[in-house]
């Protein structure tokens, strides 16, 4: 009889069985039926079908990170922040190719999805209760050790609960108890009125082979992806119960919280990060403890009092500084601090029957952000725009009003005033100027995406569900002093006539980047307008295409 290999497949197998078949007397019948069965050409090709999927199984390759196209553009960011060699510009156009930057946008979609398979979504008229109640059999298999779990009556329900699992135990290798499972029955005698003792003697019985347990599994709340909205330093940190288990992470980190059992501290870990273990991270309850106690010793200023003005950042008009709490959608409780730790997060992809998201630009002194946005907008006029703004200031004879402005009289832009129609208005040459939120409506609405330049003070008014604003951050290159600037930032200087020009450029990003820089998505370093028109329409062109980190409650119905 011929003998099967250790590395024959299933094809072979079967082929090597149905030569096996011989025709007998008393099961001739079942004999012929088995070879029909076994000859079907159909059932060896799902065979040698089921041996290659196994075999891409066992060597089938993983991504090493999930976000390579951000990789490649902190890459080519690095590259251009400085001189070049030939090696690097030739690395440098190779990053910012479109072939390349093809392949690595379809590798991260890949990379992020999940291809295991979906199950049809519930009835409607399905019953929770009976969710509640179903019971799954995990066979756990003993070799004369314990089984690696212990158990406790719940006082409040009376139900008997996976109290604890004890690492390399037979439960912890099978991966299927968890801590807060109620166990339902043991190899099918049911345990549920039985006191812990007597379930502990009944698990004793079977020290060797196998064990069924039948077990609720506890519904776990799904992991959650929040954005740090603070920098942390585990070493720093005096309160962390184990400084070499904490998770370092810097603002803008996006956190996959993989627990939130300990209301003092989460476990999480950064993604897109190829280390699987999760470290330890302040929760957002204790951070906020944490800074409400420092306020109130004085050693944190309150975020709700009065900053310094930034009304050096633009000169075209004195921008008015009012509160407009509540005028057009999410906004902030004026009553209570608001302590910057997390927001949760999700990945956002802009639909083909959606409107356009909302580009914002601030810049600090010195970003020239109107030059910036105007030169974009004149190169492809039909997929950007701007909203066009309101004014008092009389109508001059080669203008059109809704074109250049829209022209209405003092009364009416009070009135709008009043209404809070308007994301920031001010005075110039007292005559009143302000952009108003239908302004932005009317340019999405033609499916077009509007690009505004406001003061950082206006994006807790445009950060809604509505208008899904990408925050980009325009700042000059600054250099360190005017006794060391090389010939490409002549242009940049020329116009300064004392060193304190350079600090307050300098001082008015590092302001800027303190009080609103959680808000913002990109930053964009200006060294030139050419360069810094390219940067920007390229990231108006991904915008349209990729997905992005959002607050959930922007896509959340």
């Amino acid at each position: 009889m011929p003998v099967l290999t250790a590395g024959a497949g299933l094809h072979e197998t079967l082929a090597l069985l149905t030569s096996q078949l011989r025709p007998d007397a008393n099961h001739k019948e079942d004999m012929v039926f088995l070879k029909d069965v076994f000859s079907e050409r159909s059932l060896g090709y799902l065979m040698k079908i089921h041996e290659k999927l196994r075999q891409y199984e066992r060597q089938s390759p993983t991504p090493v990170l999930h976000s390579a196209s951000s990789l490649a553009e902190d890459v080519a960011e690095e590259l251009q922040s400085g001189s070049m060699s030939t090696e690097e510009k030739e690395l440098l156009n190779l990053l910012l190719s479109p072939h390349l930057k093809a392949v690595l946008s379809v590798h991260d979609t890949v990379a992020q999805k999940n291809f295991d398979p979906v199950l049809p979504p519930l009835p409607d008229d399905f019953e929770d209760d009976l969710e509640e109640e179903s019971v799954k059999i995990v066979r756990l298999v003993k070799n004369k050790e314990p089984l690696g779990a212990t158990i406790r009556r719940d006082e409040a329900t009376g139900a008997v609960i996976v109290a604890r699992i004890m690492r390399g135990g037979a439960a912890d290798r099978s991966g299927l108890v968890h801590v807060g499972d109620e166990l339902r029955e043991v190899n099918g005698v049911s345990v549920i009125h039985k006191r812990p003792d007597e379930i502990s003697q009944l698990l004793v019985r079977w020290t060797e082979g196998h064990v069924d347990v039948g077990i609720t599994p506890l519904k776990k709340q799904p992991s959650e992806k929040q954005i740090a909205l603070f920098d942390y330093i585990p070493l720093e940190d005096k309160a962390t119960p184990c400084q070499e288990a904490g998770l370092p992470f810097k603002r803008g980190d996006i956190l996959q919280v993989v627990t939130q059992d300990d209301p003092t501290w989460w476990q999480a870990k950064r993604v897109g990060d190829s280390n699987l273990r999760a470290g330890l991270i302040p929760s957002k309850q204790f951070q906020e403890r944490r800074l409400a106690y420092r306020m109130k010793m004085g050693t944190l200023p309150n975020p709700k009092s009065p900053k310094k003005s930034l009304s050096g950042l633009r000169r075209s008009f004195r921008l008015s500084r009012k509160d407009r709490q509540g005028s057009s959608g999410e906004g902030s409780d004026p009553g209570e601090p608001e302590f910057l730790t997390y927001e949760e997060v999700t990945r956002y992809q802009q639909r083909p029957n959606e409107r356009p998201r909302l580009v914002v630009l601030i810049g600090s002194l010195g970003a020239r952000i109107n030059e910036l946005k105007q030169r974009v907008i004149a190169e492809n006029p039909h997929r950007y725009a701007v909203a066009v703004p309101h004014t008092t200031r009389p109508k001059k004879p080669h203008e059109k009003d809704g074109v250049e402005y829209h022209f209405v009289t003092k009364q009416q832009f009070d009135a709008d005033v009043l209404n809070n129609k308007f994301i920031e208005h001010g005075e110039y040459k007292e005559n009143q100027y302000g952009t108003s939120i239908e302004a932005i409506r009317s340019v999405q609405a033609k499916n077009k995406m509007c690009i505004v330049d406001v003061q950082p003070e206006a994006l807790k008014r445009l950060r809604t569900s509505e208008f899904k604003p990408y925050v980009i951050f325009v700042k000059p290159r600054v250099p360190e002093s005017r006794r060391r600037r090389s010939a490409k930032e002549n242009s940049l200087i020329a116009f300064l006539q004392q060193d304190e020009d350079l600090q307050e450029m300098r001082q008015s990003a590092i302001q800027i980047d303190q009080q609103y820089g959680h808000l913002v998505d990109r930053v964009l370093i200006k060294e030139d307008s050419a360069s810094a028109c390219a940067e920007l329409r390229g990231i108006l062109e991904r915008l349209e295409r990729e997905s992005f980190w959002v607050p959930i409650s922007w896509v959340r119905t």
